[in-house]
């Protein structure tokens, strides 16, 4: 089974920037999924960025696009959200999920999640 951990969250002020990565631990196949997810304090969770392993094809939320960049290194199995210019309303926790399917994945029902890391965005 494929665990997956996150790290880089962190506190930072609007403005600033924060790097996360999600760790994939087991068996990854060639193809798949993976994304990033955000849940903030009293809203469902909502999905940011996901990508095709080995291919070009990327996605972003509106809210984030052209802020956050969203990528990978296969050789690690690692997963890496690159966030600039954070807002306050960036703040929630983000997870880190995993898929062969793209469809269940973007639909918030991927087969791996990881733990979350906290992202808090001050004004």
């Amino acid at each position: 089974q494929v665990q997956l951990v996150e790290s880089g969250g962190g506190s930072v002020q609007a403005g600033g920037s924060l790097s996360l990565s999600c760790a994939a631990f087991g068996y990854i196949p060639s193809q798949y999924y993976m994304g990033w997810f955000r849940q903030a304090p009293g809203k469902e969770r909502e999905v940011i960025a996901y990508l095709e392993s080995g291919g070009p094809a990327t996605w972003y939320a509106d809210s984030v696009a052209g802020r956050f960049t969203i990528s990978q290194d296969n050789a690690k199995n690692t997963l890496y959200l690159q966030m600039n210019s954070l807002k306050p309303e960036d703040t929630g926790m983000y997870y880190c999920a995993a898929d062969l399917s793209w469809s269940r994945l973007a639909n918030g029902k991927g087969n791996y999640w990881g733990q979350g890391t906290q992202v808090t965005v001050s004004s």
